[in-house]
């Protein structure tokens, strides 16, 4: 007698495929079903993990950094045929450390990321040391003492110094994954090495990278798997140390009054933000919907400073109009989206945490750019990542990319991982056509 064989609901076919789980409970019905079925296809848990994910993230990096090479030649051309310098001085800059990091995030993504734990320590004291350097040797622009001169070359530490803690931070916390509920293992040591970090760049008075590197914490620490309460006393003690920063700083107070629309005449005679927000808030009306057309830009004729660098999306805005925004905004988001799928797929606490920290990192420093520009925050000294003028800012984003692109293709079977040419058919497959 042959039995007949049962059907196996809810799991998984035989053959290694996988297929979304049957499901005995019933969605919820209205607007929180909505949202619940949103945050799945956002999430993409439902679907085996593909090569897309892979390539959104690639397509997303490299097209941000194309448009960026594209309007620091428009934004700084002007500024640099009036100081007597070619009008492609920047933009070549701009694309041969474009061309750096492109190398560095493809060497990145083609290896395993558990080497990193190994040199995180080292990676973080390498940092400190060039940190310290900069107090000691580094050279200040507009306020900001943020770089050291090698050689010819310049380096900005506080860039680099994103990417270490983000692995240093994710290191750290994967050793003490068990022991995390305990508070005295949540502080130490990452609460004191990212504290030197920001003290350290503070005194350069880059108050727009210490909050960055303060999101950068906090995200390691929640992707980490810390109790919420934790998180919370940490968030309202971070909130006391801004406030006390803030109020120490007559340049941090006049950014705020400039803000709120009340400066004092000192500010004003001093550093006067609001000429800044203001102008780049004139380029953004002045581009309405379609721009006034690419290196038509009228406010880059020495009106808004740091035009190919803090803000550059006004001229992006009056140049390429609503829709050359919205596109930056829908590649932003599109990053963020694959970006959080690797997160969310990750087992493993080093690397889930590591690629949190990334995307807190990437994202959020490019919503605080976009909203210091459109006035939702005041004037804070953040770059718009793979856009906004600066080697060292664009190398470390592009590595950061070259991370999460590792993450991504280790979570596809081998067969299924991009290789450098897709169009050739792989190892595998041209033996098998060879012995046919």
């Amino acid at each position: 007698m042959v039995s007949t064989p049962t059907r196996n609901r809810g799991k998984e076919p035989a053959g290694g495929q996988t297929r979304p789980v049957a499901k005995d409970a019933k969605r919820p019905s209205g607007l929180r079903g909505h949202l619940r079925g949103f945050w799945d296809r956002v999430e993409g848990k439902s679907k085996a993990p593909n090569s897309s994910t892979y390539y959104l993230i690639l397509g997303c990096a490299l097209a941000l950094t194309a448009i960026g090479i594209m309007m620091v030649l428009s934004a700084s051309s002007v500024e640099a045929i009036s100081e007597g310098k070619s009008p492609y001085a920047d933009a070549m800059k701009q694309a041969g450390f474009g061309a750096i990091g492109v190398v560095g995030m493809y060497v990145i993504s083609r290896t395993d990321v558990s080497w990193m734990k190994r040199l995180s320590w080292w990676a973080l004291g390498a940092v400190v040391v060039l940190l310290v350097l900069v107090q000691v040797m580094g050279r200040s622009v507009n306020g900001n003492k943020n770089w050291i001169d090698f050689g010819g070359v310049t380096l900005q530490p506080s860039e680099t110094a994103k990417l270490v803690l983000c692995i240093w931070i994710a290191a750290v916390l994967a050793r003490k994954q068990k022991l995390l509920h305990r508070w005295w293992h949540v502080i130490i040591p990452v609460i004191p090495g990212a504290g030197l970090v920001i003290v350290l760049v503070m005194l350069g008075n880059d108050l727009g990278t210490v909050i960055v590197i303060a999101a950068i914490l906090a995200a390691g620490l929640f992707f980490a798997g810390v109790p919420a309460r934790m998180l919370l006393i940490a968030g309202v003690i971070g909130a006391i140390g801004a406030t006390v920063a803030t109020a120490s700083s007559a340049n941090r107070i006049c950014r705020i009054t400039s803000w709120l629309g009340n400066p004092s005449q000192s500010c004003i005679e001093q550093f006067d933000f609001a000429f800044q927000s203001t102008n780049g808030m004139y380029g953004l009306a002045q581009g309405s919907w379609t721009g006034l057309g690419l290196g038509q830009s009228r406010q880059k004729y020495n009106w808004l400073p740091e035009a190919h660098n803090d803000f550059i999306f006004a001229i992006i805005g009056e140049e390429l109009g609503l829709v050359g925004t919205t596109v930056v905004l829908v590649l932003f988001a599109i990053l963020g989206i694959a970006i959080f799928r690797v997160v969310v797929r990750q087992k493993d606490p080093f690397q889930r945490t590591l690629a949190g920290g990334i995307m807190v990192w990437l994202l959020g420093q490019a919503c605080m750019n976009m909203a210091v520009v459109t006035q939702l925050l005041p004037v804070i000294g953040v770059p718009l990542p793979f856009i906004s003028y600066g080697g060292s800012a664009l190398v470390m984003s592009l590595c950061g990319v070259g991370v999460v692109l590792s993450l991504a293709r280790s979570q596809l079977a081998p067969s299924h991982r991009p290789r450098l040419f897709p169009w050739r058919p792989s190892k595998t497959a041209r033996k098998r056509i060879s012995t046919s």
